[in-house]
C-alpha cells in the first residue's frame, strides 16, 4: 500500500506545519490544494516535499475532489490542516502499509482539542470518519458538511488510534466559525424551503444544550464542556434566526 495524503488550505500558517510534520513519516506523496492563502502557508509547505497547487476556492467538496484527482497512488488519506496524526496512529499506518491484509476503506477516530483541552464527550468523541480509502470506491459529496461517499460493497475497518484535531484556539475563533457556518446553513435551509417556526426558534436551542451537556455528557468535560454545549445551543439559534430572516427578506422583495 502506498498513500497519497491530500490537504486543502486557506491561511493555515498556524496549523499546517504540525500537520505536515505528522504525516511525513508515513506519506508516499503529499498534495496541498491551496486557495491563494495570504499568510505563510505556501512558504511553510514548500519547506517539505509536497505538490503545492493553488486553486480558487470551489467549496469543500469540489476542492477536496480536485485534490483527490491528482493523487498518484491508489490509496488516499484526506487530512485537514488543523489535524495531525498521533504517534500511535503513525505507527499503525506504517504497520498497515506493510501487510497484504488490507480493505478498501478505513475510519479514523478524531480526538478534538478545544481551547487547550481534549474533549472526550459533548458528541465530539468518539468521532469516526472514513479518511483512508481506495480512490476508486469513494468521492466527497455535500455542500456544507462534506461527507465521503464510498461504494456500498466496499469493505471497511477502523484504525485503533486517534487522529488529533486542533479545532479552536480561542472563544473568538469558535464564534467566528459559528457566524460563517450558520450563514451557509441558513442559505441551505432557504434553498430547500425548510422554514423555521417560532416554537422551533425558541425551543431548539434549549434542547440542543440539554442534549450536548447532559445526554452526551458534556458536563464531564468541565468548563470547556459547558462552553461547547452553550455555543452549540447558540449556533442552533443563530442558524434558525438567519433562516427566518432570509424568508422574511425575500418575501418583502
Amino acid at each position: 500500500m502506498k498513500i497519497s495524503f491530500v490537504i486543502i488550505t486557506k491561511n493555515e500558517e498556524r496549523n499546517i506545519e504540525r500537520c505536515l510534520q505528522s504525516i511525513v513519516p508515513v506519506a508516499d506523496e503529499i498534495i496541498v490544494i491551496d486557495s491563494f492563502s495570504e499568510d505563510r502557508t505556501e512558504e511553510i509547505c514548500k519547506k517539505y516535499t509536497v505538490r503545492f497547487e493553488q486553486l480558487k476556492w470551489q467549496g469543500y467538496t469540489k476542492t477536496k475532489n480536485y485534490g483527490n484527482s491528482l493523487a498518484s497512488y491508489e490509496y488516499i488519506f484526506s487530512i485537514d490542516a488543523d489535524e495531525a496524526l498521533s504517534e500511535e496512529l503513525q505507527k499503525e499506518i506504517i504497520s498497515l502499509k506493510s501487510t497484504d491484509n488490507i480493505v478498501e476503506a478505513y475510519a479514523v477516530n478524531r480526538l478534538t482539542n478545544y481551547c487547550g483541552k481534549w474533549i472526550r464527550h459533548c458528541g465530539w468523541f468518539p468521532d469516526w470518519k472514513v479518511r483512508l480509502w481506495n480512490k476508486n470506491i469513494g468521492t466527497w459529496e455535500g455542500l456544507i458538511h462534506e461527507t465521503l461517499k464510498i461504494h456500498v460493497s466496499a469493505r471497511t475497518a477502523r484504525l485503533s488510534n486517534n487522529m488529533l484535531h486542533y479545532s479552536y484556539y480561542s472563544l473568538s475563533d469558535h464564534l467566528k466559525q459559528i457566524d460563517r457556518f450558520t450563514d451557509l446553513m441558513a442559505e441551505d435551509n432557504y434553498n430547500r424551503n425548510k422554514r423555521v417556526g417560532i416554537l422551533k426558534l425558541i425551543l431548539s436551542p434549549v434542547f440542543k444544550f440539554l442534549k450536548v451537556y447532559f445526554f452526551r455528557l458534556g458536563i464531564l468535560d468541565g468548563y470547556k464542556g459547558f462552553l461547547v454545549s452553550s455555543l452549540s445551543s447558540y449556533a442552533t439559534f443563530l442558524k434558525n434566526k438567519k433562516t427566518r430572516n432570509l424568508f422574511r427578506t425575500n418575501r418583502k422583495t
